[in-house]
């Protein structure tokens, strides 16, 4: 089983959350970018743009913040933080 785990931050504060899991056999990255489209449609959120900087962070640590710089739009919040949580 392969789980995101999604957070929108404000003010260092969490706003909301929210889990995706994924049973299939397919790949990490497809997973991964299946999991932020699911997302970004549950908070009604234009997709993120993968920085150099958000893919270097990501491979690191698993996780990764898209800040303003990411979307194309205006957020209403400082950050997205998206957490691998669980892999098979």
């Amino acid at each position: 089983m392969f789980r995101l785990w999604a957070r929108e931050f404000k003010n260092n504060r969490m706003l909301r959350d929210t889990v995706i899991a994924d049973a299939s056999e397919d790949t990490r990255t497809h997973k991964i970018f299946r999991a932020l489209d699911q997302i970004c449609y549950e908070f009604d959120l234009s997709k993120p743009i993968w920085l150099d900087a958000t893919v270097e962070e990501f491979r690191r640590h698993s996780k990764a913040r898209f800040r303003q710089d990411n979307f194309i739009e205006e957020i209403p919040f400082d950050y997205l933080e998206i957490q691998v949580i669980e892999e098979d």
